[in-house]
This record gives C-alpha cells, sequence and structure tokens, in this order.
C-alpha cells in the first residue's frame, strides 16, 4: 500500500461507513469585502507594498508621465513592452530582444492586471502594456503603473477576476532571498527595486 493510499484509508477511517454530514462554511466575510479601489484598500495596498521595500508614488490620471519619469531618476535604456501608451524617456521597445539586450536595460516600465491590497501584491497575465515574463525578471528596476480599481482585497478576489488560462506572474515587493546564511540578498532573482505608481482620481 503506497503513502497515499494510507492516508485515504485514515481518513476514510475517521468519517466511519456512514453518510458524511454537510458542512456549512460560514462565507460573511466575502459581502464584507471593500470594493475594488476602495480608499481604505489602497492605503492597505500601499502600506503592504512599501513593507516589502517597494516605492509608492500616488497620482493623477494627468500626472502619471512625471510620476514615472522621477520613478525612473534618470535610468537609460527603459525598456518599453509593445501596448504600453506612455512616452517613456530613452524608451526601448521589445519586440523579442535578446537577454542581453534586457540585461543592458537600467530599468522597465509596464502596466498590471491587478494589484491585491491584503498581500501588496502585484499581478501580471503579460498582455498589452505588461509584456512577457522576462521583460519584469531581467532590468534592475521595474516601474508599474496601476489604476486605483485595479486594487482588490484578498487573494480570493483576485482569483475571481483572473484569466487561469493566460500566464501570471505575482510580484510581492523587489526580488530578494535569504537562502545562503539567512542573509537577505536583493536581486536574485528579478528586479532589485520595485516602484509603483498608483493612479487615482
Amino acid at each position: 500500500m503506497s503513502a497515499r493510499e494510507d492516508i485515504l484509508a485514515a481518513v476514510a477511517a475517521a468519517y466511519g461507513s456512514g453518510p458524511r454530514p454537510d458542512v456549512a462554511v460560514p462565507r460573511g466575510y466575502l459581502a464584507d469585502r471593500p470594493a475594488p479601489g476602495d480608499p481604505a484598500l489602497l492605503d492597505l495596498f500601499v502600506e503592504r507594498v512599501e513593507d516589502y521595500g517597494a516605492r509608492v508614488t500616488r497620482c493623477a490620471p494627468l500626472e502619471v508621465r512625471h510620476a514615472v519619469i522621477r520613478a525612473l531618476a534618470g535610468a537609460a535604456p527603459v525598456v518599453i513592452p509593445p501596448g504600453l501608451d506612455l512616452d517613456v524617456p530613452a524608451a526601448l521597445l521589445d519586440e523579442g530582444l535578446a537577454h542581453e539586450a534586457l540585461d543592458a536595460a537600467d530599468a522597465v516600465v509596464t502596466t498590471g492586471t491587478l494589484a491585491i491590497a491584503e498581500t501588496g501584491t502585484i499581478v501580471l497575465t503579460h498582455g498589452a502594456g505588461q509584456g512577457r515574463r522576462a521583460l519584469t525578471l531581467v532590468p534592475d528596476l521595474h516601474v508599474c503603473i496601476l489604476d486605483a480599481a485595479q486594487v482588490v482585497a484578498d487573494v480570493p478576489a483576485a482569483i475571481a477576476r483572473l484569466d487561469p488560462t493566460l500566464p501570471q506572474t505575482w510580484i510581492s515587493g523587489p526580488s530578494a532571498t535569504s537562502d545562503i546564511e539567512l542573509s537577505r540578498v536583493a536581486g536574485v532573482h528579478g528586479p532589485r527595486s520595485l516602484q509603483v505608481v498608483l493612479v487615482s482620481p
């Protein structure tokens, strides 16, 4: 008998041979969720993202370009994905750039699909304005533009809005690891710096 069969047999023995009772799972917490873009959600998202060591700039729609330029702080060249509707200085459009070209870039600017307030996580599904996965993993600085309406309360709310057939990258702060001697090292698996431009009216 395999370990899997041992476990399933133990579960079956615990339930016994009779009919299994229906268990009511309370879901009231779902009704208490703030709506996407709620000011309290935005505040929580900013707090959680900054806890990771990322920086958040909040701005109005007409201020996005200036906020992005400030976040880039003179970085060049800057890679942008197809479909990013923004005039970015020193921009290099990714049309299948080799990894060497991405490695030579100082930064990348993208949009995101949504963000999760509870965990401070950004989710990309790599459509227009977001680019392929390598684009957001190789350059040292990632500037991500998000609209306030894209910020949802928690992971279940995010899952409900995501298309499971699309590729997903979940980003919680700049890349870092403490695998080696428990010393935190930034930039091992992705960008060393993350800047979020959060756009709200």
